[in-house]
């Protein structure tokens, strides 16, 4: 049951110095956080978005979540996972059609006991609308409703809880990547001092992020950026560029990335890094933010590690 999962405050997380194989003379250190080793099912920011949506519905009469996410999400699987773990009933509205052949996630999924709705493009583009929500209800009954990817106040107060465990550290930077924004809203919350935070958009043409971040509270006093740049053609899109700056990442580090969001980020920050957009003698502190499951889905040989 749950019980094998440890909250949020209580984790080892550890901060790992990486190589500055690719750092030039900038006197630039760059180290991770492994929110990545949390947990093979549900690591990485994914436990803490949740949590608190997580503690209602254990406490809830009806032991029931709803949630949405698109065919890769790492959010669906990780829900599934949880909440198979704690005894509750999870409901996952899927983006799209049903496919003849399920993806790896949407696989993990129903073997975490996930009931899988598919609902077309159209459609999905109102789940967050007052009518589609009552219509849950009405279908499903009464029920702990988790946005997208999280995309709430509480999801945003469960983020900030990762910076517990570094803003003793005093970096200079903070990276993460950004879907949702609503890790990327939390981090921007939790930092100290004058700490920068940078997001790295793991989708294309996110221009509502200013909106997004709007509905998230964040505190706008605080040193953030949203970079853009490194999408890589859009969400779950990969080149043999970023495929092979991974397994080079890896083989130099001995940290698995994934290929739709913390690849992108770190080749972004390496990028960056050369460029000379950080100043001379910055300490940057990249979020793992897990979704390594994600990888299922290149054919094998594609990366040059074990990634599960």
């Amino acid at each position: 049951m749950m019980n094998s999962l440890p909250a949020p405050e209580n984790l080892s997380i550890k901060i790992e110095s990486l190589k500055n194989v690719l750092h030039g003379d900038r006197n630039v250190t760059v180290s991770m956080l492994r929110l990545d080793q949390i947990n093979p099912f549900v690591s990485g920011n994914k436990i803490f978005k949740l949590h608190y949506f997580l503690a209602d519905a254990k406490k809830s009469i009806h032991k029931k979540v709803i949630t949405f996410g698109g065919a890769y999400s790492n959010h669906l699987a990780a829900t599934a996972f949880v909440c198979n773990e704690a005894g509750l009933k999870s409901i996952g509205f899927v983006r799209g059609e049903k496919p003849g052949l399920l993806s790896h996630t949407l696989q993990f999924c129903i073997e975490n006991n996930m009931q899988l709705e598919f609902i077309n493009r159209a459609s999905y583009k109102e789940i967050n609308e007052e009518q589609f929500l009552h219509q849950l209800t009405g279908t499903y009954g009464e029920h702990t409703l988790i946005p997208e990817g999280g995309f709430s106040i509480q999801g945003v107060n469960g983020a900030a809880l990762i910076g517990d465990y570094f803003n003793s550290r005093q970096f200079t930077h903070v990276c993460c990547t950004v879907g949702t924004a609503t890790t990327f809203a939390g981090l921007i919350n939790a930092v100290k001092n004058e700490t920068a935070v940078i997001g790295f958009s793991a989708l294309k043409n996110l221009h509502d992020i200013n909106e997004r971040l709007s509905k998230l509270k964040i505190d706008e006093r605080k040193n953030y950026s949203f970079i853009e740049d490194y999408h890589f053609g859009g969400y779950a899109k990969k080149t043999p560029e970023l495929i092979s700056f991974m397994n080079l990442f890896y083989s130099n580090n001995k940290i698995p990335l994934d290929f739709v969001y913390t690849g992108k980020m770190m080749f972004g920050v390496y990028d960056l890094i050369n460029k000379g957009y950080f100043p001379f003698g910055s300490r940057i502190l990249c979020i793992h933010s897990g979704g390594l499951q994600g990888n299922g889905s290149l054919p094998d040989g594609t990366l040059t590690f074990n990634f599960m």
